[in-house]
């Protein structure tokens, strides 16, 4: 079984039983995981901010430290590698306030919120997502079946 890690401000699909596309770190970051079960294809995205407008070279030269030029690129590489679109099942997670405690930048609910705009402009709908809190997260994607598990601090982990 290959593990294959997503690192911040990245994106990986990929496709084959047994391997696992995994994300660590995810504060106000969120991860979007999307899977086809019957190619078995998967994708992930670790994203750490929503708007690229706020520094087009940046976005220009790291497309997926943004959700608004990430997420369509997630998609569109899982679509080169046979993703068919209708079968997709998407699942999010992070979305933290891990070092904003006033509220006063609310970067994890401003990258929860561009997502489901995008996702819901395009007709597609979350299928379960577990984003907010103060802490931490881990989103592990398994190609096999498309479970995905959100490992919380702490060692509780949640299938979504």
């Amino acid at each position: 079984m290959a593990n294959i890690v997503v690192d911040i401000a990245d994106m990986k699909v990929a496709s084959g039983h047994g391997n696992e596309l995994t994300t660590y770190a995810l504060g106000s970051c969120i991860g979007v995981a999307i899977y086809d079960p019957v190619a078995r294809i998967g994708g992930m995205l670790h994203y750490m901010l929503p708007d690229a407008s706020i520094n087009p070279e940046k976005a220009r030269e790291q497309p997926f430290m943004f959700g608004d030029t990430g997420i369509p690129l997630l998609f569109r590489e899982a679509y080169k590698i046979g993703a068919a679109r209708n079968r997709l099942i998407i699942k999010i997670a992070g979305g933290a306030n891990v070092m904003d405690q006033a509220n006063y930048f609310n970067i994890g609910k401003r990258n929860h919120l561009v997502a489901r705009k995008l996702l819901y402009r395009n007709n597609l709908l979350i299928a379960s997502e577990l984003v907010g809190g103060v802490s931490g997260k881990t989103m592990r994607l398994r190609l096999s079946d498309g479970r995905v598990d959100v490992k919380l601090s702490g060692g509780e982990v949640r299938i979504l």
